[in-house]
């Protein structure tokens, strides 16, 4: 177990294991549902992978969103690979801003789970079919994240193409 938590990096810790453990907490506070486990092993991959949905709507509808509403603005990724070579602050920058990010989309998720736990008393019909709507939802999330990141891969890849044809030309 020490050896999992030795390789995890500060990024996964702050984007992913903290907004989980956060959520967790506070969604015992705050609904019926209940997420703690005894057991630690297996709560710390269920808090990791609660958190990694949560940074993914950060990603997927919280930057978008404020991208839309002119309240966030980015520079190209191109220039953010060309830069973050030469400046080794910006990837510190960066995983803070995706921290804020994160806890963003983490308080949304809380709403989001208060307003689905509303309804499912309003309507409890759809109650039987939780499982089903979380398992739409949570593919849905991971087929756009997965969307997401091959395009960063890909501007990634011809950032470097760029810069070397530069180099060269």
């Amino acid at each position: 177990m020490k050896e999992v938590l030795d390789k995890l990096s500060s990024y996964n810790i702050f984007n992913h294991l903290l907004p989980g453990v956060v959520f967790v907490i506070l969604a015992e506070a705050l609904t019926t549902f209940h997420f703690v486990q005894q057991d630690i092993i297996l709560g710390i991959f269920l808090y990791y992978f609660i958190g990694m949905v949560i940074s993914r709507l950060g990603s997927l509808v919280v930057e978008p969103s404020l991208k839309i509403t002119g309240l966030l603005e980015v520079v190209p990724y191109s220039d953010f690979v060309t830069v973050s070579r030469e400046d080794e602050k910006l990837v510190v920058l960066s995983e803070s801003s995706n921290t804020y990010r994160t806890l963003c989309a983490l308080f949304m998720a809380l709403v989001l789970l208060e307003g689905y736990e509303r309804l499912s008393l309003s309507l409890p019909k759809i109650q039987p079919w939780t499982v089903e709507i979380l398992i739409i939802a949570l593919f849905a999330i991971f087929c756009m994240a997965y969307r997401k990141q091959c395009q960063y891969i890909t501007k990634r890849v011809n950032s470097h193409i760029k810069t070397r044809g530069a180099d060269h030309g």
